[in-house]
């Protein structure tokens, strides 16, 4: 039989990080998950295929496609969005796809679904700047001295990694041993143009074992993706492509802010010194969440939200 997909109802607490799951599932959005070991980040990374809209059959076909390349297309995954979970001692190759004949890398076997980068700042150099091209185009062209490949790669990167070395900086439950060199080494493994490219970033904080035997079972994941497809297609009708993919002309057209939150909006890039690119980027999950509360405009509430997600790492990108 077909194996169940896991479900967010299985993650005790976490509101906030769920909250961005479904920011994450309803603009396309790529997501970095910071926090120490045992927080939940790969539990709540193996659940986000399973907010995502349901595989149209052109998507499926590709995907199956892609899959048979392969070798790794089975029936009982039919319509279901892969999740591609590569060991941080991947290559570039085995990330971005080559060899003669080109085969489709990682990044290919999940388009239409999931890129779970786990531990991202061991990953190499080389094979995290790979990405940058297909984050922004949905394709990746691999170039051997015979011919050129092009392969599509439109998948939804999620990335996690430990806020520090030891994995303990800012935990409740164990003291970092790390010095602020050490943290700042660490977190600048990820070059500020991968980071351009992760429109949310969030803190995820272990919870103490009261906390956990405390809580609940959290909200099934059938109807965080009611919501979070609701608010893609809200998107789609208005302006034909997910709110991730809105640019320039677009933004401005679409996302459009009231005299109060524009003014909002230039104080505190001002005040954080924000580029062109990063406030774009806040504006798109704004648009973001606005669809996810029904709103035609992006209000200052909505804007606010936004911001609160691009602070998880310590010093993080302009």
């Amino acid at each position: 039989g077909v194996e169940p997909e896991p479900d967010l109802a299985d993650v005790k607490g976490q509101p906030g990080a769920r909250r961005v799951l479904e920011i994450a599932a309803a603009g396309g959005h790529s997501l970095l998950m910071v926090g120490p070991p045992g927080s939940g980040k790969s539990m709540l990374a193996q659940r986000f295929a399973g907010l995502l809209p349901e595989m149209t059959v052109d998507e499926a076909l590709e995907s199956a496609a892609i899959a048979s390349l392969g070798s790794e297309f089975g029936a009982e995954r039919w319509r279901r969005r892969p999740t591609r979970a590569p060991h941080h001692t991947s290559s570039a190759v085995a990330l971005v796809g080559g060899g003669s004949p080109p085969r489709p890398g990682e990044i290919s076997l999940a388009h239409h679904g999931v890129l779970f980068l786990d531990e991202l700042p061991e990953f190499p150099r080389s094979a995290l700047e790979a990405l940058r091209e297909p984050l922004e185009t949905g394709h990746i062209t691999i170039s051997r001295a015979a011919r050129s490949c092009d392969f599509p790669a439109r998948f939804q990167l999620v990335a996690a990694m430990n806020p520090c070395p030891c994995g303990y900086l800012g935990s409740r439950v164990r003291a970092c041993r790390c010095t602020p060199d050490q943290v700042a080494r660490y977190q600048g493994r990820i070059s500020g143009p991968l980071l351009d490219r992760i429109d949310l970033q969030i803190e995820v904080t272990s919870l103490g074992a009261e906390e956990l035997l405390g809580a609940g079972p959290g909200e099934a994941s059938a109807s965080v993706q009611a919501r979070s497809s609701a608010a893609r297609a809200r998107a789609l009708a208005r302006q034909g492509v997910p709110n991730q993919a809105l640019a320039g002309a677009g933004i401005d057209a679409h996302a459009a802010l009231d005299g109060a939150a524009l003014a909002f909006l230039h104080k505190a890039a001002t005040r954080l010194g924000w580029s062109a690119r990063a406030t774009h980027r806040v504006l798109r999950v704004a648009r973001t969440i606005a669809d996810l509360a029904g709103s035609d405009a992006v209000l200052t509430p909505h804007l606010a939200e936004a911001m609160q997600y691009r602070r998880a790492l310590a010093a993080p990108a302009p």
